[in-house]
This record gives structure tokens, C-alpha cells and sequence, in this order.
């Protein structure tokens, strides 16, 4: 057996097709046929039934899944030698929301990618819960999100502290007033964040606190989905506070301080503890660290 086989059994499963298995890996399909009968003959069974189109047996998925592992390990060994030069390099997989990755990581990312030109990094958004739980399973390497819980098993680190405002079109009948009250949303059409956010579980917990019942429009999945249809005069919204500076300062978007919310969230990174940080991520993570809070925040 050796890492060819695995990575040709390995496209084979991804493909469902021996012709296109070679073409990916620029062999012939006579060269993959052979290949993946000499695995099959030094473990005595049969890893994929040959009907179109390809499948894996039953064994062949339980030998994928082994060499899908052995294959993770050969590329660790390869970052981890490739580290012994002192050059960060390597790949980084980050998850956020999606106005953090909007208002956030460009100025960081622009910075970090002249200064390290060989390190790449691909950003996946997603609903704030679900950041924690991608850098737990390993999908992501680094997440970005706000810090409401403990888990032992992933590292944080503070970068800066954010708030969460409500905010109206221009022709909203509340876009004159400066400060209210969390009373007076009860009765307002309100344009609200999906339950899986973090910024929704706050709102939600501050009217039980007050004992109100708001009038929900609409539902969306992230504060940027929210905003284009609080600009559209649909409903008032709260979001959090970096996330609407830009609109803001255009006057598509008019904030009022609530006192009832006027509580610091803070944001952070966070990365799964006791994995391998490589020397990308290492630099990355000693960058982000090192950076001052107005950095963040400038924006605004």
C-alpha cells in the first residue's frame, strides 16, 4: 500500500468514475483500474463495486475512512516540516459571521496577506452559534464570534467589545429620537435575527427580563440581511453596533440608544484546544492578539 493508492481511492469516491479519477490525477485509466486491484488484492476484498456509476462497497467505506486519516496525518507531517523553515506558510480556514467577515477581516486580512504572501486563508460565514461548533469538529481553523460561553474544549482570546442598537429607516416614525426605552419596542414591527444567533438569544433574554412580547415581521439569517430591509422601511431592528457604522455615516440608517441594552459583548478568536498550530495559523493568531482594540473598531 502506499499514498498514491489512498489518493486515488479517495478521488474514485469523490468522482464515482474511474475516467474522471484520472484525468484529476493525470493518470490513465488503466494506471487507476491498477492501482486500486492491487490495494483490493493486498487486503483480500473488494473496496468498489464497478457498476456505473462507481461506488464504494461496504468495505471500501470503511477503508476510506481509514485513509482519509492516514492521508490528514501525511499532510500534517508535511506542514509540520515545511514549519522548520521559519517561513509562515500554509493554509488557514476561518469562520465568522457574515458582518464580521464584512466589517472586520478585510483591513486585517489586507494587512496580513501583504506582510505573509504565502499564507492563504478562506473565510466560511455562518450564524454566530455556529462558529464555536465548527472550530470544535475541526471544519474551521480559527473562528471569529462573539465570547457568551465557556468550553473547555477550544482556546479564546479577546480582540474587542462590541453592542447591540436599534435602528430605523430615515422615514421611520421613531427616527428623530435619540434614546428610548425596551418597553417601547413591543410596539413597533420588528425585524429580528434567526433564534441560531447569538445577537437574537440576547434579545430574546432582555424581553423575558421585561416581561414583553415583540412584534416580529420578520426573520432573517444574518445582521446584513437585516439591515437592507430595515433601510427599506419594513421594520426596526437590533443589531450590533460595528455592524451598522458604514450605514450609519451614510444616513441610510438612523440609531437609537436604548439604555436596556447598553451592555458590552465581547468578540474574539477562537481555536480548538491541544490541535497542531501550524506556523500560519501561529502568525495569525499572534497578529490578531497583538492588534489594539481601535483597529477593530476603527470603522465606526
Amino acid at each position: 500500500m502506499n499514498i498514491n493508492q489512498l489518493e486515488t481511492l479517495l478521488t474514485i469516491s469523490r468522482t464515482m468514475s474511474f475516467r474522471k479519477a484520472g484525468e484529476l490525477l493525470n493518470l490513465t485509466q488503466p494506471a487507476v483500474s491498477a492501482q486500486i486491484k492491487s490495494l483490493e488484492d493486498e487486503f483480500k476484498t473488494v473496496l468498489i463495486d464497478r457498476n456505473q456509476p462507481v461506488t464504494l462497497t461496504d468495505r471500501g467505506q470503511v477503508f476510506l475512512d481509514h485513509a482519509e486519516r492516514i492521508l490528514a496525518i501525511v499532510e500534517e507531517l508535511k506542514q509540520k516540516l515545511s514549519d522548520l523553515n521559519q517561513t509562515p506558510q500554509g493554509h488557514i480556514v476561518l469562520g465568522t459571521t457574515s458582518s464580521i467577515a464584512i466589517q472586520i477581516l478585510p483591513r486585517v486580512l489586507s494587512y496580513f496577506q501583504n506582510q505573509f504572501p504565502l499564507i492563504k486563508t478562506t473565510i466560511h460565514s455562518m450564524p454566530s452559534t455556529g462558529v464555536m461548533a465548527s472550530v470544535e469538529n475541526g471544519s474551521v481553523d480559527i473562528g471569529i464570534t462573539y465570547l457568551t460561553e465557556r468550553n473547555p474544549n477550544v482556546e479564546t482570546a479577546i480582540l474587542y467589545y462590541d453592542t447591540y442598537e436599534l435602528v430605523v429607516a430615515p422615514e421611520h416614525p421613531m427616527s428623530e429620537l435619540k434614546h428610548t426605552t425596551v418597553e417601547s419596542l413591543k410596539d413597533i414591527p420588528m425585524i429580528m435575527l434567526s433564534p441560531d444567533t447569538l445577537g437574537r438569544r440576547f434579545l430574546d433574554q432582555i424581553f423575558r427580563r421585561y416581561d414583553l412580547q415583540p412584534n416580529i415581521v420578520m426573520e432573517l439569517s444574518s445582521s446584513e440581511e437585516v439591515k437592507r430591509m430595515v433601510e427599506i422601511n419594513l421594520g426596526a431592528a437590533v443589531v450590533s453596533k460595528l455592524a451598522i457604522a458604514n450605514e450609519v455615516r451614510l444616513g441610510t440608517l438612523k440609531r437609537i440608544k436604548v439604555n436596556e441594552l447598553d451592555m458590552s459583548h465581547p468578540v474574539g478568536l477562537v481555536y480548538k484546544s491541544g490541535r497542531y498550530i501550524n506556523s500560519a495559523m501561529q502568525q495569525f493568531l499572534s497578529d490578531l492578539k497583538g492588534m489594539p482594540e481601535d483597529q477593530f473598531i476603527s470603522s465606526e
